[in-house]
């Protein structure tokens, strides 16, 4: 039985004072939302504590409403979202849905325009395999 792999859409939002939203934070904090800490969300989807607890604090500096609630000192049930933080997810998710729903015609022709004998570079086929292990 052959997978068939539809084409992604990476969908990232740069605003214009540098700040950045997208799938990794967005991933974090689904991860939160499952496991109640910032520990045990990062451990799920493979990312350093330290990195994850930076997200997490870029995410509640970036915007006026806070986005997690901590209680320290809680071992494994630590962290939740706000219910902006759970906002966020929803509004991140409904515009990466409506944006593949919108471009789904011309992916498709993207992908049908492809060449059946390329051969990625060394560099690109290593970043493939990364992105298949994560």
């Amino acid at each position: 039985m052959t997978e068939e792999v539809s084409t992604r859409l990476f969908l990232r939002l740069d605003f214009p004072d540098g700040r950045r939203l997208g799938p990794g934070k967005i991933k974090l904090l689904e991860a939160v939302r499952e496991h109640g800490s910032i520990l045990s969300a990062a451990k799920a989807i493979g990312m350093s504590y330290r990195r994850a607890w930076l997200l997490m604090d870029e995410l509640d500096r970036m915007f006026e409403q806070k986005v997690v609630i901590t209680y320290p000192g809680r071992r494994g049930a630590g962290t939740k979202l706000t219910p902006f933080g759970e906002r966020l997810i929803t509004l991140y998710r409904d515009m990466e849905r409506q944006t593949a729903q919108a471009s789904r015609d011309v992916s498709q022709e993207l992908a049908a325009s492809l060449a059946c004998d390329y051969v990625p570079h060394k560099a690109e086929a290593a970043r493939a395999g990364d992105s298949k292990r994560a």
